[in-house]
């Protein structure tokens, strides 16, 4: 099964998950039996050697039924990039297929109360040997198997992989979060936990490890961004077909015509910024990293845009329980903050455009 027939497949589970608040184990069990955890990774390591567009493709078609059955796919690729890129060849050979197997669900670790954009600040530690701090709103924190954490080493950042379970890692599930709400949240405690992998040396944890499982979290949420928004089109097309108002359909009125062309214009205009992203990482072009980010902001905002058009387009139906673009609406909010807030990401982006990035 391929993965946009994969998504069809699930559509109408969507809803109970967010409800239920998680994502099932038998539908992230069938996730990796069909091939889609990390399957950028190469083969040789398990997983399927995909291009970035085919895994932009693949986030597309998740990110349009549920955000939590993307984000499985972003966190568990992030932390296969960051093991992929700056682990050694024991660690790789390890982890990797491990990963993209889902023999072991990954989580990444790095926000806390005192660092949010700015990761610089991180307050856990690690002294060589042990690790101690507390994460914030570790997606799928509250099953992972492994932690990506960042830390800090006298002084200087480093990235390390924490397995779950031991003594000492204590695991808070969230519940009742604004949006993302089946993506098994969780905010993590380390109290003096024994450390034995530690990705590339003290100095590169921040900039190197954590930079690269970032980029690819931004990569893959600007397309999951751009397959909500393609959804949210999509149901607002065949509400506004369907519903009789004053006598007429809504689709006959000119305001209501002039909303879908304005959405339109989002979700067109979102998915070429992600295929010129997906583009450009094809090609090794260093301006990729930029147009990630950009491809992210633009993606984040065109699912906040048409989400809010699609429930007020909806009316009450769109606000009532189990409604498609009801949720879409609360997780595109989520969206905006995720991965860089659009304040941090438009500060990148004024930096792209003084270099001259137009």
């Amino acid at each position: 099964m391929d993965h946009a027939a994969f998504a069809e497949s699930v559509r109408a589970e969507a809803d109970a998950w967010d409800r239920s608040g998680g994502l099932p184990a038998d539908v992230v069990r069938a996730v990796a039996e069909a091939g889609f955890l990390a399957a950028d990774v190469p083969v040789r390591y398990g997983g399927r050697g995909w291009s970035p567009t085919e895994l932009g493709s693949l986030c597309a078609d998740f990110g349009a039924v549920c955000s939590a059955l993307r984000a499985l796919v972003t966190v568990q690729g992030m932390v296969a990039a960051a093991v992929l890129r700056w682990g050694d060849d024991d660690q790789r050979a390890r982890w990797l297929p491990a990963l993209t197997s889902g023999e072991v669900v990954a989580g990444f670790a790095a926000t806390e109360a005192g660092a949010g954009s700015d990761l610089a600040a991180v307050g856990a530690t690690f002294d060589g040997r042990r690790l101690s701090g507390r994460k914030l709103w570790v997606t799928f924190g509250a099953v992972a198997d492994v932690f990506l954490v960042l830390a800090s080493r006298g002084g200087r950042p480093v990235a390390v992989l924490v397995e779950a379970g031991q003594p000492g890692v204590a695991v808070e599930p969230v519940t009742g979060q604004l949006g993302m709400r089946a993506a098994r949240i969780a905010h993590v405690g380390f109290a003096d936990v024994p450390v034995a992998e530690v990705l590339a040396p003290p100095g590169f944890g921040l900039s190197h490890v954590v930079g690269t499982a970032l980029d690819h979290g931004r990569f893959t949420v600007a397309w999951g961004c751009a397959g909500m928004a393609g959804a949210c089109l999509d149901h607002s097309v065949s509400h506004v077909r369907s519903r009789v108002q004053g006598g007429v359909p809504l689709s006959s009125h000119q305001a209501v015509r002039a909303v879908l062309g304005r959405c339109l214009v989002e979700v067109r205009s979102a998915r070429r910024l992600c295929a010129h992203a997906a583009a450009l990482r094809e090609e090794g072009d260093p301006g990729a990293l930029a147009e990630t980010v950009l491809a992210k902001y633009a993606a984040a905002r065109a699912a906040s845009v048409v989400a809010e058009h699609a429930v007020r387009l909806h009316g009450a139906a769109g606000i009532a329980p189990g409604s498609a673009v009801g949720r879409f609406h609360r997780d595109a909010a989520v969206m905006r903050i995720i991965e860089g807030s659009d304040e941090v990401a438009e500060q990148h982006l004024g930096g792209h455009a003084l270099r001259g990035g137009s």
